[in-house]
């Protein structure tokens, strides 16, 4: 296991860290973890180096602190950073700070938590908890011994990241980072501005959730054939990752033992500067290749919305475009099940078409994105 300076907090992590949101479960359940299997497969990544273990408050809805608990006994805590996140949405009040906070150590049955995160912020949950006094509830957590370093978790744009990460005296945070989300709220811009500072960068959807692991479009296959050394989609995920010197530990939500092992198996080929010229324009042509297999030259910029009839336009296209570039169709009817306003909603007014800056056809796409999803 190759391991990296965590920032400026005088310590190494393993370069991969273990993510417990997608733990292997029973039936399709995520309620009920096969705990046997996880805490096999934790334990196994641990003893082959890997000393980052990642969980939070919700994941696998409220069981994934609970597993880590047993997973750790038998003296594993003790070899290991563990990190896990403040539910920030249900902070309504100062108490809530230490409300969840000793709930969730009593979960972990732990005396102290190594690394505690501000789950997912964005701009209305920062200025909610700047409310509530949030720089006093981090003083108290680390007087008390609580926990020993703070950092957030994040899900915005590049101006809100900054803003956060100037406000405060941030030991690390945690940005979605991919060779697809190069330019994708924090993205590259905020891991740089965040690095250089001395914050330890941690790393979420390395390959976007599953996406970049399954087997690619021709076109991109193709692409990864012409390459002089061969590798699979996940290695070339991984190691552009990897590539950055900024990074200080990429987590993988590693769902079967065959995963930890191949993921471990990366781990020890890629190191920053491992990727030549060469090998990084062409992770450049298959993200390119990806982006044309989209449907809808949707840029995310919201002068759409709010839509009257509360469609979420930018949402239901970007569920539409994945399946075009990643395939999935049962997988991608499930997210549009749950999206909070989906295409079906639209009563064609085109309040959204005079605003579009890209001059989109907004109604037609949602209508085929309401056919092939709903």
């Amino acid at each position: 296991m190759k391991y990296r300076k965590f920032g400026k907090l005088g310590f190494e992590t393993s370069a991969l860290g273990f993510g417990c949101m997608r733990l292997p479960v029973i039936n399709g359940n995520m309620n009920e973890i096969d705990e046997p299997e996880a805490i096999k497969m934790i334990r196994y990544a641990i003893d082959n180096g890997v000393n980052y273990i990642d969980t939070a408050y919700p994941y696998h809805h409220g069981n994934s602190e609970l597993l880590v608990a047993k997973a750790l006994k038998d003296g594993y805590r003790q070899r290991v950073k563990l990190a896990t996140k403040l539910p920030t949405w249900l902070v309504n009040e100062y108490s809530d700070f230490n409300k969840y906070i000793n709930e969730q150590l009593e979960k972990l049955n732990t005396e102290y938590i190594d690394l505690y995160l501000l789950h997912a912020l964005d701009k209305d949950r920062w200025d909610k908890l700047l409310k509530l006094d949030v720089f006093k509830a981090i003083q108290q957590y680390k007087s008390s011994g609580k926990i020993k370093y703070m950092g957030f978790s994040f899900h915005d744009d590049i101006n809100t990241f900054k803003r956060i990460i100037d406000s405060y005296d941030w030991d690390f945070c945690q940005i979605q980072f991919n060779y697809m989300d190069e330019n994708y709220q924090a993205g590259i811009e905020g891991l740089k501005y965040a690095a250089a500072k001395g914050i330890a960068v941690v790393i979420m959807e390395p390959i976007r959730g599953g996406k970049l692991a399954q087997k690619p479009a021709d076109q991109v296959q193709k692409l990864w054939d012409s390459a002089e050394i061969k590798r699979t989609p996940v290695e070339w995920a991984l190691g552009w990752v990897w590539n950055h010197p900024e990074v200080s530990v990429v987590l993988s939500g590693m769902s079967t033992f065959e995963q930890i092992k191949d993921n471990l198996r990366i781990a020890d080929k890629f190191d920053s500067g491992s990727l030549t010229v060469k090998e990084i324009e062409l992770i450049g042509k298959v993200r390119e290749t990806y982006k044309a297999l989209s449907k809808v030259s949707c840029t995310g910029c919201e002068y759409c919305m709010p839509c009257p009839f509360g469609v979420n336009i930018p949402g239901s296209f970007t569920i539409y475009n994945e399946f075009y570039m990643y395939g999935n169709l049962e997988e991608k009817k499930r997210s549009y099940k749950f999206i909070e306003g989906n295409a079906d909603k639209c009563r064609e007014c085109g309040k959204c078409e005079k605003v579009c800056p890209q001059k989109l056809s907004i109604r037609k796409y949602l209508k085929d994105v309401a056919k092939l999803l709903s």
